[in-house]
């Protein structure tokens, strides 16, 4: 026998990962609370639920805090990135959800509009030469037209770019793309036809732009399309005598309403010929194109009348749901998966194809209303805003 065998060292034991540990019992703790609203929520939950939940962590669901924004003539309100946004004669102004203010610009506007995507808003005065974007909880960029140009329309996309369509000295009208830091990308003068407005797709590569014309007594209108690299454009399509009221880019299909139809347009199908919804005999009331692949349209029988019918009307130009009105409507939107419309008394909010999805009964006298993709509403009225989660 070896006397001299070597007796091996005794192991070590290893120190607890605390760091690990600690991760560990987070996202258990995560996990059940995640099952506890699942459990509590079963019969409501859906993905915006959980979004609603990990967005607003602070805010129970149901009326949130009103809090006073700058109010002024002429108001309107958009949900702009756990914010809110509002445009009115005495200017444009960002705040958070808690009312805390994020940006401004205070001028008198004699013909303030505001237009917002999900990521960006721009507030500009019609007619004049003033214009202002959100973005990111700030104001991104600012122009100033110069030279006798008057501002018609500007859009912005989901990446920030934004098309502006304004009057042009020695031409008939001009759009320019600017990208999201509100620099110039392109700008297309017109010597024939008159621009009269404009949109950029989601991916910033084309620009769609609506003119109209006159030809041996007749008004025509026409859809023209440009890469964003080009001056002149590689499509065209006639529009007939149709007037057009909005406008959008969803992906690679551009949305066109008129008073009496709806048309989509569709650029992966070269050459095909545009779906048409028509609203006659029936009369536009209003019409909002931000939901995803749906457009909610609101017509009546009269003129002169309230609305009587709400409409979903599909991407290929298909009214897929009607629901009947019986209430006057003070305000309406669409966005995500989701409508809404606001009467004097109640807030009701609808899947895309108009199927109730939540409602408020007391909704403290709002006049106005926004949507968040996640189906959160935006309500204010002339002093105060604040948020609905549903």
């Amino acid at each position: 026998m070896d006397e001299h065998k070597k007796i091996p060292a005794p192991k070590r034991l290893k120190k607890p990962n605390v760091v690990l540990r600690l991760l560990t019992l987070l996202v258990t703790a995560f996990l059940i609370l995640g099952a506890m609203v699942l459990v509590i929520y079963r019969d409501t939950v859906n993905v915006d639920t959980l979004k609603r939940w990990l967005t607003y962590q602070s805010m129970e669901p149901g009326q949130a805090a009103p809090f006073p924004h700058a109010g002024g003539d002429k108001l309107s309100v958009a949900y702009l990135d756990s914010g809110v946004v509002t445009a009115s004669a005495a200017g444009a102004h960002y705040y958070g959800l808690d009312g805390e203010p994020l940006a401004e610009a205070v001028l008198s506007m004699e013909n303030p509009v505001l237009s917002a995507s999900n990521t960006t808003a721009v507030v500009y005065d019609a007619g004049n030469q003033s214009l202002f974007a959100f973005r990111n909880g700030r104001q991104s960029f600012s122009l100033s037209l110069s030279g006798g140009a008057d501002l018609l329309s500007a859009r912005p996309n989901n990446s920030g770019w934004l098309a502006v369509t304004a009057q042009q000295s020695g031409y008939k009208g001009a759009v320019t793309v600017y990208d999201s830091r509100g620099i110039e990308v392109i700008q297309i003068s017109l010597s024939s036809t008159f621009a009269v407005d404009a949109a950029v797709s989601p991916d910033g590569r084309t620009v769609a732009v609506v003119t109209i014309g006159q030809q041996g007594g007749a008004f025509f209108s026409r859809l023209l399309l440009y890469h964003v690299n080009q001056e002149e454009p590689f499509a065209q399509l006639e529009l007939g005598n149709l007037s057009v009221l909005d406008m959008d880019f969803d992906e690679d299909l551009i949305w066109l309403v008129g008073e009496d139809r709806l048309l989509t347009v569709s650029l992966s199908s070269e050459g095909e010929t545009p779906q048409t919804y028509y609203i006659s005999p029936n009369y536009l009331k209003g019409c909002s194109l931000g939901g995803d692949g749906f457009a909610l349209i609101l017509t009546g029988r009269y003129r002169s009348g309230n609305a009587d019918q709400a409409i979903i009307v599909d991407s290929a130009a298909r009214a897929v749901q009607v629901l009947p009105l019986s209430n006057q409507i003070l305000d309406y939107a669409a966005a995500g998966s989701y409508c809404a419309l606001l009467t004097g008394t109640r807030l009701n909010i609808y899947d895309s194809t108009l199927t109730p999805y939540s409602s408020l009964d007391n909704a403290l006298a709002a006049r106005r209303l926004d949507l968040a993709p996640n189906g959160s509403a935006l309500l204010a009225n002339g002093q105060q805003a604040w948020l609905y989660i549903p």
